[in-house]
């Protein structure tokens, strides 16, 4: 495991060959940690970590922050009708289509201080870096803070188009809906439209972010160069058995649920184990009925979800779980049913060209790196359907994410914005043919 650096300011270097000239450039490692330390005060709690959910007094502080630091790097800065902020750098070439950096700032309750925010950090030292270097872009450079990241990747589906005026009433963390958050952080969610982009509105997406796992941390590998986003299916399974009394009813008389569930959840973990591929099979849901003590429970209802980065590789996954199903069912006389549930979202691979991009950048940075996939949601699994789209992930101490403990260090965190940097440059000369 890699020890956390001191925090102290030090300079990581761009080569100069990066940027078609003489000029030597590096991003300021302890700016972007000030920056972070900064932005963690915003819905601070005494675990260490934050709550900032979006729409909440703490996010808003947050944004206006981060607007400032948007300000400071010469970004002019807008929100967009679905309250993302965008911070716009002109490129030479007005013609150009931009090229879009960032992630987000909102948490989830009880969250940590890198997850997201180090992209949104990151991507405002880029344009801080540009513009102390006197560096103008062909393309227009944006910075963007996505709204409500950790809700369901909010802003940035109503980027591509998708938000569907029925999710504007859904309620949020914060005790607002997604609508009236949106007004609340400056959006106009009777005009979603406005905020809506079309394929060939943007050159790149890149999106620096921490991993949340443990592999480039204990490999010790600097950066992730993510092949794609996994897609994500979540089921309700039910359980019919037959509740009877706890004290008088024979073992071998019973119809119970709750075994069936166990059974179940137990073969749900051996198929995602045994099946060749890096898939993921989770039960994190559980509830039995009537749920007392003194009585077997007569129905269980429980959670499925299945992650890969193929959609055919969770079908088949599924598909052996209902095997499975099917054994226990007819075994403990429990029918057992499947409900596939709306909340899902497809795989979402990034484009190749951008993957060769941001590998090379790291080599030319001498960082260590590997292709691998996000086992997590990110607002890049969105973009990607509308513009190329690349990754960078840093290491996680310890592979936590989501919680107070959440910890990137400054050394880790100026490595992925200077590859964030190397590689906007390597759009901006026309790699990404």
């Amino acid at each position: 495991m890699k020890i956390p650096t001191a925090l102290a300011t030090c300079l990581i270097a761009v080569p100069a060959a990066a940027f078609g000239a003489t000029k030597n450039t590096s991003v300021d490692a302890g700016r972007i940690q000030q920056h972070i330390t900064e932005l963690s005060k915003f819905g601070a709690n005494p675990q260490g970590g934050v709550s900032r959910v979006a729409f909440s007094d703490a996010d808003i502080a947050g944004r206006e922050y981060i607007r400032k630091l948007m300000e400071d790097a010469g970004l002019v800065v807008r929100v967009d009708a679905a309250g993302n902020i965008i911070g716009r750098r002109d490129g030479k070439n007005p013609q150009l289509p931009p090229i879009l950096i960032g992630s987000h700032t909102d948490s989830v309750p009880g969250g940590g201080n890198y997850d997201g925010d180090v992209g949104v950090i990151g991507a405002i030292e880029v344009a801080q870096v540009l513009k102390e270097r006197g560096v103008r872009l062909q393309h227009a450079l944006e910075v963007v803070d996505f709204a409500d990241e950790e809700g369901g990747t909010v802003g940035s589906f109503a980027m591509i188009g998708h938000l569907q005026p029925a999710a504007l009433n859904l309620m949020t963390h914060s005790g607002k809906t997604i609508g009236d958050g949106i007004r609340a952080i400056g959006g106009d969610p009777d005009r979603l439209a406005e905020a809506a982009r079309k394929p060939g509105d943007l050159k790149a997406y890149v999106e620096l972010h921490i991993e949340q796992g443990a592999i480039l941390d204990e490999s010790d590998i600097d950066i992730g160069v993510v092949e794609g986003i996994v897609g994500i299916r979540w089921w309700d399974v039910t359980i019919e058995g037959v509740a009877n009394h706890a004290g008088t009813t024979p073992m071998n008389r019973r119809r119970d649920a709750m075994v069936s569930a166990a059974e179940l959840t137990l073969a749900v973990n051996r198929v995602a184990t045994t099946t060749a591929g890096r898939q993921v099979a989770t039960v994190g849901r559980i509830r039995a009925e009537p749920g007392a003590p003194n009585v077997i429970p007569g129905k269980v209802v429980m959670s499925l979800e299945i992650r890969d980065l193929d959609a055919a590789k969770i079908a088949s996954v599924f598909e052996a779980v209902q095997t499975e199903a099917e054994k226990i069912a007819q075994t403990r006389q429990t029918p057992i049913a499947f409900k596939p549930l709306e909340v899902s979202s497809e795989p979402a691979p990034t484009d190749e060209r951008l993957r060769k991009i941001i590998a090379k950048a790291a080599d030319s940075l001498g960082l260590s790196n590997k292709l691998m996939p996000s086992g997590a949601g990110h607002d890049a699994q969105e973009i990607a359907r509308i513009a190329p789209t690349g990754m960078i992930f840093v290491p996680s101490v310890g592979g936590v994410s989501h919680a107070p403990k959440e910890f990137t260090s400054q050394k880790d965190m100026a490595n992925g914005a200077n590859v964030l940097l190397t590689t906007v440059l390597a759009i901006d000369r026309g790699e990404l043919r």
